[in-house]
C-alpha cells in the first residue's frame, strides 16, 4: 500500500494547474447512459473514483477509452444491474439508476452503504423517481426500478442533495412533460451538468438556482464536453501555499466559484487576487484565527473543511469550525492532534486553539479530504510526516504530491513496505 512522505519546512512558490473536476465528471460521465453513441469527455481528471466509475459502465455494456480525453460508445449497453462490489466503493454509481431507467425502463442497482464521513441515504433519489412514475422494490441490499411510461412530476426535496438532483435532472430529461425541481442544490458541478446535457438536446432551465425546470424531450445525442476545473483543488492549493508562506500562481482556476472559500482565506491574512488570467496566492505566514460554519453552496464547501482546519492548526488565536453537512467529517482531528494541533471537538464544533508549530509524524488518512489536510499539515511541520493509506487521497486528487513537488515541496510516494 502507497504512502506519501513529506519533509516538512519549504515554503511554496511557483505555478501550478488545476485539474478537471471530479466531481463534475462523475455525473457527467453517468449522463452518456442516456443517449446511444460516441460520447466525448475532456478534461476528465485521472482518479480513483473516475477509473471505478468507467469499470461500471464497461459492466453496463460501454465501450471507453481514457487518454487526455474520455470517450464513451453506449452501442451496446445490455446490462442493467450495478453491483454492490462497484456501487459500495463509490456513491457515484448509484447515479446509474436514473439513467437506465429513462433510456431502457429498468435498472437494478446496488445501496451503496456507509461512508466514513457519515450517512448519506439515498431515499430522496427514491422517492423522486417513484413520483416520476417508476416502481421501486429494495430487497436484500439492491433497488430494482421498473417504468412503462417515466413522467414529469413536481419534486420538492426535503434538502439540496447535490446527487439527488443530478439524478432528477438527467431521469427527467427524458421523461414526458414536465419536471420541476423546487430546493434543488445550486453547486457549481450541477451547473456543469446541466450544461453538458444541453450540447445533447436537453431543455432545462434554472440550474444553479432553487428551482430547475426540465422539459422532457423523445430522445438525447451523443456529448462532446469539457469539465470544469476542481474548485476544491484550487482551495487545496490556495491553503497550501497560505500554509507554508508561500507565493504561488494558480492556473486553470475556477474562482467565480469559490467565493466562500476565498472570502475565509482572506480573513486567515491570504492575499488572493487575479493576475493575467492566473490566481495569485501570496502568504506571510501569519494566519489569523476565523469562524468557519459548512453550508450548501454558495456556502462554505464541507470539502474544504478539513484543510482549512489545518491551516487554522497554525492560527494566531482560537477559531471555530461549525460542520453542518456530514456528521463524522472531524475524524481527521484526531490525526491532526498527532502532528501537534490542538483542537477539542464538541457534537459539530471544532474548537482549535492555534499552536506555533507542528512536528512531524506518522499520521493515517480516514477519507478523502482527511488525506489532503494531513498532507498540508506535513508541508509545515517540522521533520518528517508520514501518511499512511492515501488510497484515499487517489480518490480525488490527480497527483497531488507531484503538483506540490513543482512548487518545491519535499515531498514523494513510496510503499508502506520500504518504510
Amino acid at each position: 500500500m502507497d504512502c506519501i512522505v513529506i519533509n516538512g519546512g519549504k515554503s511554496l512558490k511557483g505555478e501550478v494547474s488545476v485539474s478537471g473536476s471530479k466531481n463534475a465528471a462523475l455525473p457527467i460521465i453517468v449522463a452518456t447512459l442516456l443517449a446511444n453513441g460516441n460520447h466525448k469527455i475532456s478534461g476528465v481528471p485521472n482518479l480513483r473514483d473516475i477509473n471505478t466509475l468507467a469499470k461500471l459502465l464497461t459492466h453496463l455494456g460501454a465501450e471507453i477509452q481514457f487518454n487526455e480525453n474520455m470517450e464513451v460508445n453506449t452501442h451496446n449497453i445490455n446490462v442493467f444491474d450495478a453491483p454492490y462490489e462497484l456501487v459500495r466503493t463509490m456513491r457515484a454509481s448509484f447515479l446509474v439508476i436514473g439513467p437506465l431507467v429513462a433510456r431502457f425502463g429498468k435498472a437494478r442497482v446496488s445501496l451503496p452503504g456507509g461512508c466514513a464521513i457519515g450517512v448519506r441515504p439515498v431515499d430522496i433519489h427514491i422517492k423522486s423517481l417513484e413520483a416520476m412514475g417508476v416502481n421501486i422494490d429494495i430487497e436484500q441490499g439492491y433497488v430494482t426500478a421498473s417504468c412503462d411510461e417515466l413522467k414529469g412530476a413536481h419534486i420538492y426535496l426535503d434538502m439540496p442533495t447535490v446527487g439527488g438532483t443530478e439524478n432528477i435532472i438527467m431521469t427527467a430529461c427524458l421523461a414526458k412533460g414536465t419536471t420541476v425541481i423546487e430546493n434543488a442544490a445550486r453547486e457549481p458541478e450541477i451547473i456543469d451538468l446541466v450544461g453538458a446535457l444541453r450540447t445533447m438536446g436537453a431543455q432545462i432551465t434554472g440550474e444553479g438556482t432553487g428551482t430547475i425546470k426540465i422539459e422532457g424531450v423523445l430522445k438525447l445525442n451523443p456529448l462532446n464536453y469539457a469539465v470544469i476545473p476542481d474548485r476544491i483543488e484550487a482551495g487545496t492549493f490556495m491553503v497550501a501555499a497560505g500554509i507554508t508562506g508561500g507565493d504561488i500562481f494558480i492556473n486553470n482556476c475556477p474562482i467565480k466559484y469559490m467565493g466562500a472559500t476565498i472570502d475565509k482565506l482572506r480573513e486567515t491574512g491570504i492575499v488572493i487576487e487575479e493576475e493575467n488570467g492566473l490566481v495569485h496566492v501570496l502568504s506571510s505566514g501569519k494566519i489569523n484565527c476565523v469562524e468557519v460554519t459548512t453550508k450548501p453552496y454558495p456556502g462554505f464547501p464541507t470539502d474544504m473543511q478539513a484543510q482549512m482546519m489545518a491551516l487554522l492548526s497554525l492560527a494566531d488565536g482560537t477559531s471555530i469550525i461549525r460542520e453542518t453537512i456530514f456528521e463524522n467529517r472531524f475524524i481527521h482531528v484526531a490525526e491532526l492532534d498527532r502532528l501537534g494541533a490542538s483542537i477539542k471537538v464538541e457534537h459539530d464544533t471544532a474548537i482549535i486553539g492555534g499552536v506555533k508549530k507542528l512536528k512531524g509524524a506518522t499520521v493515517m488518512a480516514t477519507d478523502l479530504r482527511a488525506s489532503a489536510s494531513l498532507i498540508l499539515s506535513g508541508l509545515v511541520a517540522e521533520g518528517k510526516t508520514t501518511v499512511l493509506r492515501v488510497y484515499h487521497l487517489d480518490r480525488g486528487y490527480d497527483c497531488l504530491e507531484e503538483k506540490l513537488k513543482l512548487l518545491g515541496a519535499d515531498i514523494y510516494r513510496t510503499s508502506e513496505n520500504n518504510l
